[in-house]
């Protein structure tokens, strides 16, 4: 099956000629598979940024392409708008965004500049209201009456009633509450189950990453350090370490135990991982 986004020799510079000139992306490749749940992460002005807002034709590359379904977006200039539709970019802080005076207006103002009417329209708002944990008689408040997470699920809600084929997310949960970052992620994880859609979530936290994406991209200095499944990943904790990022709690503290003698795999990154090894050694009388 082709992949539903293809990134290749990425390249995205700015300030030319300038003696600012700085690539904040270069020669960068990769694929993303449809359905897939990818992670993204990696230090502030290592390119994650940057590189998502070419996905969905907000930058354009100094080199390389993008295709999205075997196609380069950028081949029809003119048709740049229908790539936005069809690639949803939720941007950090998202509710600053928010402006209608009700939240299903909100909502539904990505769906009716697509088109939508009547009760299509309607239905693509109640839908991506319900998918965020949005309840029928929040619909007719405005949005500025809610909380800040609820404020958030209603921007998000509002790219999910355009029902676009990749869910791009940069920071979903940032300056939310540990409830609220939890509940936020479990109504993407409840999507992503229902409808099979690609998501790339772009995160500053490790453990956010390590218990939501299948497979993670690492970047560093507008490269690709390193990509693979969060197992791979973390099996390369140390050198994740000593290129100045995090690794999941988890993660550490499996190092640590390594570290004092326990015969262990530290590259774990769930509790629940953690604790079946643990189990497995004190059965074997090697923990006490």
């Amino acid at each position: 099956m082709e992949p539903i986004l293809q990134i290749k020799n990425l390249t995205h510079t700015y300030g030319i000629g300038t003696p600012f000139q700085r690539s904040a992306v270069e020669d960068m490749s990769f694929d993303v598979r449809e359905g897939e749940f990818l992670g993204i992460i990696g230090h502030t002005g290592s390119g994650k940024s940057t590189l998502i807002q070419h996905l969905n034709g907000l930058l354009r590359p100094t080199s390389g392409q993008i295709l999205l379904g075997g196609k380069d977006i950028w081949a029809e200039p003119k048709k740049i708008r229908d790539v936005r539709f069809r690639v949803g970019l939720v941007f950090q802080y998202p509710e600053y965004q928010l402006f209608e005076e009700t939240v299903y207006k909100d909502i539904a103002f990505g769906p009716a500049n697509q088109g939508k009417t009547g009760e299509e329209l309607d239905r693509c708002v109640r839908e991506a209201a319900r998918l965020v944990g949005i309840r029928d008689e929040q619909l007719d408040k405005s949005p500025f009456e809610l909380s800040g997470g609820q404020k958030r699920r209603v921007a998000l809600a509002g790219v999910l009633a355009m029902e676009p084929e990749v869910l791009i997310l940069d920071e979903p949960t940032a300056g939310l509450d540990p409830a609220g970052r939890e509940n936020l992620m479990a109504n993407i994880r409840d999507y992503h189950r229902n409808k099979g859609n690609t998501i790339i979530l772009v995160s500053h936290s490790m453990d956010e990453i390590a218990q939501n994406v299948e497979r993670i991209l690492v970047l560093k200095s507008a490269r690709i350090l390193m990509s693979g499944t969060p197992a791979e990943v973390f099996a390369r904790a140390d050198e994740l370490i000593t290129a100045g990022l995090d690794v999941p709690q988890v993660t550490r503290v499996a190092m640590a135990l390594k570290a004092r003698g326990v015969d262990i795999d530290p590259a774990v990154y769930t509790v629940e991982a953690l604790e079946r090894q643990l189990l497995a050694l004190r059965k074997g009388g090697a923990v006490c």
